[in-house]
């Protein structure tokens, strides 16, 4: 019986422990609350902020299990600005938004040769 208690004890902790890193950790600073939300294994899923609506603000940050980055872009009250990345495998998407609108899209690999002006 004293075993099946200490076992009980251990898987709690245990059950305990793996809950708490993949909770999303928030943050208030001033009007913004800084978000992180984790993966299963307890790897950063994405980062960024919301605004005092709740909606996404600023820049956000995408990350895979294996903690490599996705994706990172920039909202403002709620809606995609500006430059976004993206990486998948060997290549880097590059898409321009306007108020959440795709605008331009410029794909690269590792074959692509890039013109440097000195």
């Amino acid at each position: 019986m004293k075993k099946l208690i200490i076992l009980l004890i251990m898987l709690s902790v245990g059950f305990t422990y793996a809950q708490d890193i993949t909770e999303p950790k928030l943050e208030k600073k001033g009007d913004l609350t800084i978000a992180t939300y984790y993966h299963d294994n307890g790897e950063v899923q994405q980062k960024g902020a919301f605004n005092a609506d709740g909606k996404l603000q600023g820049e956000w940050t995408s990350f895979d299990a294996d903690g490599n980055k996705i994706a990172v872009g920039t909202y403002e009250d709620g809606k995609k600005v500006g430059k976004w990345f993206f990486w998948e495998g060997d290549s880097l998407k590059e898409v321009d938004y306007i108020d959440s609108k795709i605008i331009t899209v410029n794909k690269w690999n590792n074959k692509t040769k890039v013109a440097i002006n000195k």
